[in-house]
């Protein structure tokens, strides 16, 4: 059995917002000829929500020729590569070194997953039962599985799903 890295959830930290903020202004000047969007995506973008203690950013880039460049100058800077990992074209990047810490991922336009991840995120900044819900497991996932984080975030794809499956619903209705 092969471990993921470790669950850390710490309580929603009201500075996270102006965090992303100072973070975007940075890369927006590191990679303004490629970038045409910089989102704050997953849990510390929800506000009231625990979280792992790091920004995770979307990147949206003019086009899937922008990635080998954008990807130099984001590795000049210090982000580590961690990836593609699930074959989504989404290059994942990590600063360890950065207050809080940073995860960005650079996403070439239209791209599904980031689209999925605005859906959730706005979905459950606007219904206040289904992020306390999302909050209860989250909480549940991480003591359950404290040292498998790959198991904790497989563990939570359903009720991601489902509530981007109802968001899409509503919007049609």
């Amino acid at each position: 059995m092969t471990m993921g890295a470790a669950v850390e959830l710490v309580p929603y930290d009201p500075n996270w917002p102006g965090d992303f903020e100072r973070i975007r202004e940075g890369l927006q000047r590191l990679l303004a000829p490629y970038a045409v969007t910089i989102a704050h995506i997953g849990s510390t973008s929800i506000p009231g929500l625990a979280a792992k203690p790091l920004i995770d950013i979307d990147i949206i880039l003019r086009g899937s020729a922008d990635i080998p460049a954008a990807t130099r100058i984001l590795l000049d800077q210090g982000y580590e590569p961690r990836g593609n990992r699930y074959d989504d074209e989404v290059w994942a990047f990590m600063r360890r070194d950065g207050k809080p810490p940073e995860r960005v991922y650079l996403c070439p336009p239209n791209n599904r997953t980031h689209e999925r991840r605005m859906i959730f995120r706005d979905y459950l900044r606007g219904h206040q039962a289904e992020a306390a819900a999302y909050a209860k497991l989250k909480l549940e996932l991480a003591e359950t599985y404290r040292h498998d984080g790959d198991r904790y975030t497989a563990e939570k794809r359903h009720f991601v799903e489902a509530i981007i499956e109802k968001a899409v619903g509503e919007r049609q209705a």
